[in-house]
């Protein structure tokens, strides 16, 4: 592998079963993490997430997206968080969004393990200064930053792309068919993870782990140019 940023494959499956079968056609595809999309499991529980992530034994990232985020957890704040932290100590990484409570997050943080802190917006891409105020505030709470922003015109994009030259550790994905670009650029600037998917395209913008490999594979640019022109 000539890159250093993983490739993250989200697993959106209700049931377990069919989570360690995609579990484990998407590690042979070559996936360097897993993230666990609770949100997307029917009937989640602490003890059952936990014993899932066990027998993936494979690095993930749990990730139990609110509502407010496009996520699909049904229950209230505090059994969302609970879930999160019983798996601090199986988990590879946690995501948890920054606007979370602190009361929710200092527990997580508190446990050592690897924290993503993200923030998505899925209508448009704010301005660049308020973009680097999230930065900074994910920065100041865990270990990477991630955003995930709307584009409505190719401009949006350069956004992304100029929050990645500055920030090291930091996850920046402008969505959308427009954007798709953004998630292979990523590793040119050194972002830790990017997100493909593990087989068919589900929406506009995703790209499949094979494709995904053979681009971050090919010395398309070299990142000292690519800075210099942002």
């Amino acid at each position: 592998m000539s890159y250093e940023t993983k490739i993250a494959i989200p697993i959106l499956q209700k049931n377990k079963e069919d989570i360690l079968k995609i579990a484990e056609d998407y590690i042979k595809k070559g996936a360097d993490l897993l993230e666990l999309r609770i949100d997307s499991i029917a009937n989640s529980n602490p003890k059952m997430v936990k014993s899932i992530i066990e027998e993936i034994n494979f690095p993930t990232i749990a990730t139990n997206r609110s509502p407010l985020e496009g996520g699909y957890f049904k229950g209230n704040e505090k059994d969302r968080i609970a879930i999160l932290q019983n798996c601090v100590d199986i988990a590879e990484f946690i995501d948890i969004e920054l606007q979370t409570e602190l009361k929710y997050i200092t527990p997580i943080i508190d446990s050592g393990v690897k924290t993503i802190i993200s923030f998505h917006d899925f209508e448009k891409t704010p301005p660049i200064d308020d973009l680097m105020q999230i930065i900074e505030e994910e920065k100041n709470i865990g270990d990477i930053a991630k955003i995930a922003v709307m584009p409505k015109d190719l401009e949006d994009t350069i956004i992304v792309l100029a929050i990645l030259s500055r920030y090291e550790n930091t996850i920046a994905i402008s969505m959308g068919e427009i954007g798709s670009y953004t998630r292979v650029m990523a590793s040119k600037f050194n972002s830790p993870i990017t997100f493909a998917t593990g087989g068919d395209v589900t929406a506009p913008g995703q790209i499949d782990i094979e494709t995904m490999k053979l681009m971050l594979n090919m010395n398309i640019i070299d990142h000292d140019e690519l800075v210099n022109t942002i």
